[in-house]
């Protein structure tokens, strides 16, 4: 391994310097030195090797119970100035953070390995790529960084002598959830996270940096960096189309990232092939058009819910060179087992923190008696996608046609609308929202306002990032892609949803391709433009005509209220709330009055 970076040199040894460590390892890239760290993470307990016939090349970890998510309260960005960071972020002085994490971390390395890790976002020779280095004591972020990101010596030999690096500093310390501290340092191109060991806080690479400084980066450099999945919609004559949509959690994302045709659909010759799952870039080309890729180089899923039915693509992914983290361990046969995965609850097994379990002892209603934590994660190559995009390695950027909005919206949005022009879809984005569900605690039924589902991953002040999408519209201008907004979560007057969802969520993919192309019919009401009942396509589904036009109404009086709705959180903003978002509002409620 080697680099001539001086700027990374003097880095890594103000790093070593602070952290004390017994020893330091590069990581080269290769296969060798990794399978090396695999036995040693075996050896000492801190991973567990799976049935190589069954699952090969996987492994399952476990965190501490008091670490299995990622934590808003303990995540912040450290802009200098406080009004940088806005209302929506947890803030703090950068110099006062600096001197924080430093005492926090000083010394906590002694007796541990001090890995370094070049890693790219997007493929190495990508124009749309970037680069990071991560510091960590941890083998478990080694063996997840080679999944989630392309690492080695490849990296600094395409970095060079450039400052344009992302700086990354994970400490696991003691676990200390009181001195947890995940923190972006936006205009210093750097992340420090302590006293974690989860997945989301100390992979680094991916929302650290993939999204809160990149997001921060792509504002001042004229890109964007979203939380979007990309898929490719192939039709019978071999012609591809892509699409972006961002959804809050348990909306279906990777779902739709993976979506499998209905029969009637496959039998024509229709494909969809997954780029990105969870995070998009996206900078206008040459043409003027905007393109997309995935920077990231696996999947890091909820495991919970994904079976044969749900996502067979993304179960399909996980059964080589995956690591498992706090699912259930089956002792019998050595493979891995999480609730929903099965139908067939197995009568014993090892659940997530090492302990007995019973299937007896599971009562569905309580979280706490499952096998598997309902956070648990699998991280698994995105080459394993059975439908990957033959473009994803080529590092090719696709062509964005549309861009789409999503909630769970029991009754207020409908199935499908389009925005009335690229304005009026950052208005939908920007109010985006979903209803909580049984599935979380708390109140069910409470609307939750997550704009472009970037709430908790905006690296700056929401207003500015509201501008900066508009900027991109005037830049775009009449080659911008088509804007919608979709809701799959519909629901009668006892509760059951309406639409089937899954894979029959292509009928709608399809409307919405055919309206970028000037091929689709749509109406004209208060909210933007909804196809007719008969525009969607619904041979070979049991959806009678009357519950496709209740799926395509619109309720004004609903809708008036959601107005105020929006008129509460469009607050928070202040004066860096867009005259032409607020514009946008006053515009809909002369439209509904």
């Amino acid at each position: 391994m080697g680099t001539t970076n001086a700027g990374l040199l003097k880095w890594l040894k103000e790093c070593e310097q602070l952290l004390t460590p017994d020893r330091v390892v590069w990581m080269d890239g290769s296969e060798e030195q990794l399978e090396k760290i695999r036995a040693e993470a075996v050896k000492t307990r801190e991973m567990i090797r799976l049935n190589p016939e069954k699952l090969p090349s996987c492994y399952l970890h476990r965190t501490r119970p008091n670490d299995v998510a990622r934590v808003e309260g303990r995540t912040f960005i450290c802009s200098r100035r406080e009004e940088d960071a806005g209302p929506t972020n947890h803030w703090c002085d950068p110099k006062e953070m600096y001197a924080r994490l430093y005492d926090i971390a000083r010394g906590s390395y002694k007796g541990r390995t001090m890995y370094i890790i070049p890693y790219s976002m997007g493929p190495i020779d990508s124009p749309l790529a970037k680069f990071g280095v991560e510091v960590t004591d941890s083998k478990y972020v080694v063996l997840n960084m080679a999944i989630m990101t392309r690492t080695g010596q490849a990296v600094l030999d395409k970095l060079g002598d450039s400052d344009d690096w992302v700086r990354g500093l994970h400490a696991s310390c003691d676990i200390d959830p009181e001195k947890r501290y995940i923190c972006q340092f936006p205009e210093d191109n750097t992340i420090i996270s302590v006293n974690s060991a989860y997945g989301g806080n100390v992979l680094l690479g991916k929302k650290c940096f993939a999204l809160r400084i990149a997001s921060y980066q792509g504002w001042k450099e004229g890109w964007m960096a979203e939380h979007m999945l990309i898929l490719g919609l192939e039709n019978p004559k071999g012609e591809v189309r892509y699409l972006a949509a961002a959804f809050p959690s348990a909306c279906g994302k990777t779902n739709l990232a993976m979506l499998i045709p209905p029969k009637y659909f496959r039998d024509q010759g229709y494909k969809v092939w997954t780029v990105g799952d969870d995070i998009a870039w996206m900078r206008i080309g040459p043409d003027g058009k905007l393109y997309a890729i995935n920077p990231e180089n696996g999947f890091f899923g909820v495991a919970p819910g994904t079976n044969e039915h749900s996502n067979p693509n993304a179960l399909a992914t996980t059964k080589s060179g995956s690591i498992f983290t706090n699912v259930a361990y089956n002792p019998k046969d050595g493979t891995v087992w999480w609730e929903g995965l099965t139908k067939e609850i197995p009568d014993e097994l090892i659940d997530w923190k090492g302990n007995p379990w019973k299937s007896s002892q599971f009562v569905k209603s309580d979280k706490s008696t499952c096998a598997a934590n309902p956070n648990s994660r699998f991280t698994a190559p995105a080459k394993n996608c059975p439908c990957i995009s033959p473009t994803f390695e080529k590092g090719v950027a696709v062509p964005i046609s549309a861009l789409v909005f999503g909630g769970r919206r029991a009754k207020c949005a409908p199935l499908v609308y389009q925005s009335r022009d690229w304005v009026h879809g950052v208005f939908v984005g920007s109010i985006m929202a979903s209803e909580t569900t049984a599935a979380a605690s708390g109140a069910v039924g409470v609307v939750r306002r997550d704009p472009m589902a970037m709430l908790p991953f905006c690296g700056y002040h929401m207003g500015d990032y509201f501008q900066h999408w508009l900027d991109m519209g005037k830049k775009l201008g009449d080659k911008a892609p088509k804007i919608f907004n979709v809701n799959w979560f519909r629901t009668d007057e006892d509760g059951n949803f309406l639409w089937p969802g899954f894979g029959d969520n292509m009928r709608v993919l399809n409307w919405i391709l055919d309206r970028c192309d000037g091929k689709a019919d749509a109406v004209e009401t208060p909210i933007g433009y909804l196809p007719r009942p008969e525009d969607i396509d619904t041979t070979d589904l049991d959806v009678p005509p009357e519950v496709m036009k209740e799926l395509l109404t619109v309720d004004k009086e609903i809708w008036r209220g959601e107005t105020r709705e929006i008129e509460e959180h469009y607050k928070k903003f202040g004066d860096k709330l867009p005259k032409e978002l607020r514009q946008q509002l006053d515009e809909l409620e002369a439209r509904l009055a």
